[in-house]
């Protein structure tokens, strides 16, 4: 019979938070609005590991990934958070030592959009989800969306007004980013359209040149610094979610990669919808 070294004492007792594995790759099938699509999946799972084992069983956690994934050809999932619900559950089954689970998915999710002169283009878009389960029975779900747009600097736009009497500024690609904690009442297109709208403009695939400079003079009529992004995003999250648990999580950043800098800028929220409405 071949040693179980997983199982062994550890030359150091400490316990470990986060013990898996990473970059897993596989198509899963989900079903939205009645239909059925393949997402192109990227998949992190995770156990805690206790202080007396010298390691994890990583083959349950591929097992796992592909027994679900298989059961989403049969049966799609409604979304990338009940296939990470159900990850995190078989987690704890497969891993009796651990008290903590957690599996994270992304993939890039299509959508429709028009051009400003109404031209339409497909644009991607990253969505995301968690699922964090306790092995006293606790589950708690994220989804989130990662959104590229466009923002033009208010600062610059105000003093070269100053001096020149002109409107001008630089502008750059702004990635804008929402985590939520979810009861099932939240829909990706909904967040993507608030991190969308929070930017000077939103940008797209396929711009003729009529397009081109009715997005360029959006954006510069609409200028915004990073944190007006995440400002902005927050204020359309608690007005359309002021509903959910107080004690929900909330991410928003907002990262633009400065065109007139080698540096990029970045602003961020952690917070609760509680916080959020007080």
């Amino acid at each position: 019979m071949l040693p179980d070294v997983q199982s062994w004492k550890p030359s150091s007792s400490f316990k470990l938070t986060r013990v898996g594995i990473k970059g897993v790759k596989k198509p899963v099938k989900i079903e939205r609005d009645g239909k059925e699509i393949i997402l192109l999946t990227d998949m992190d799972i995770f156990v805690d590991l206790p202080a007396s084992r010298k390691g994890s069983d990583l083959s349950r956690n591929a097992e796992i990934v592909e027994e679900i994934v298989d059961k989403s050809v049969r049966q799609p999932y409604n979304g990338l958070e009940e296939l990470c619900e159900e990850i995190a559950k078989e987690l704890l089954q497969r891993h009796e030592y651990a008290g903590r689970a957690e599996a994270f998915a992304a993939s890039i999710y299509f959508l429709e959009r028009e051009t400003p002169l109404s031209k339409k283009t497909l644009e991607p878009y990253k969505i995301m989800a968690r699922a964090i389960a306790n092995r006293g029975g606790s589950i708690r779900k994220f989804i989130g969306v990662e959104v590229i747009g466009m923002t033009a600097c208010p600062c610059a736009m105000e003093n070269i007004k100053k001096v020149y009497g002109e409107r001008y500024t630089h502008n750059q690609r702004n990635v804008a980013t929402i985590f939520i904690e979810n009861d099932g009442s939240i829909d990706a297109n909904d967040l993507i359209d608030i991190a969308e709208k929070a930017m000077s403009s939103p940008t797209y695939e396929i711009l003729k040149r009529k397009d081109e400079m009715e997005v360029v003079k959006k954006a510069h009529e609409n200028p915004k610094f990073v944190e007006d992004v995440v400002r902005d995003m927050l204020k359309s999250i608690v007005e359309k979610y002021a509903n959910l648990p107080s004690n929900y999580i909330v991410i928003a950043r907002s990262e633009s990669h400065e065109s007139i800098h080698k540096h990029n800028a970045f602003a961020e929220r952690v917070t609760t919808i509680g916080e959020l409405k007080s």
